[in-house]
């Protein structure tokens, strides 16, 4: 049974900062693409960001991948050994505010099994 848990999320001010965590299980996380998307109140899912396995991660790979929206404040990072998915968020903004999930697999949609999400409040 494939179960990704994400932790991490909380209530930060406006230009703070929040790290979030997946733990994967049930499959073999270090073959997999993962990825993280969000979905806002009132909105579709979106998007965040794409890291590819190890081995799609080599020369000429531009892994990972950003949606624009958080292309320069969002980092995502991976340890296989420990088969969790981070997320490291800075300057974040009040339009972050959002259910943040993982989901496993690859491409440039929120498409995929995904966990029961955490909650992120920007707000001041």
């Amino acid at each position: 049974e494939i179960k990704l848990v994400e932790s991490g999320g909380a209530l930060v001010q406006p230009g703070g900062s929040l790290n979030l965590s997946c733990v994967a299980s049930g499959f073999p996380f270090y073959y997999y693409a993962m990825k993280w998307v969000r979905q806002a109140p009132g909105q579709d899912l979106e998007w965040l960001s794409t890291i590819n396995s190890a081995q799609n991660s080599g020369i000429g790979s531009r892994s990972p991948y950003y949606a624009d929206s958080v292309k320069g404040r969002f980092t995502v990072s991976r340890d296989n050994d420990k088969a969790t998915l981070y997320l490291h968020m800075s300057n974040l903004k009040t339009e972050d505010t959002a259910i943040y999930y993982c989901v496993k697999g690859g491409g440039f949609d929120a498409s995929g099994p995904r966990g029961q999400g955490t909650q992120v409040t920007v707000s001041s």
